[in-house]
């Protein structure tokens, strides 16, 4: 379906929504690194961060 321009629909439209997939992201990147054996929680959070910039680049792809 085409959209005019400018005209987000979905997630795209709610940033706090957005916000909080991205939060949430890095909570389970967290948590699955820690889970997995990650040595010290600093292994784990940049694990966390990689998920944080993965879901935000999907939405910078998407428009």
């Amino acid at each position: 379906m085409d959209r005019p321009p400018g005209h987000a629909s979905g997630l795209a439209a709610r940033p706090a929504a957005q916000l909080a997939a991205m939060l949430g992201a890095f909570a389970l990147g967290t948590l699955i690194a820690e889970l997995a054996g990650a040595v010290d929680l600093g292994t784990a959070l940049s694990f966390g961060v990689l998920a944080f910039a993965a879901v935000l680049l999907t939405f910078l792809a998407r428009g």
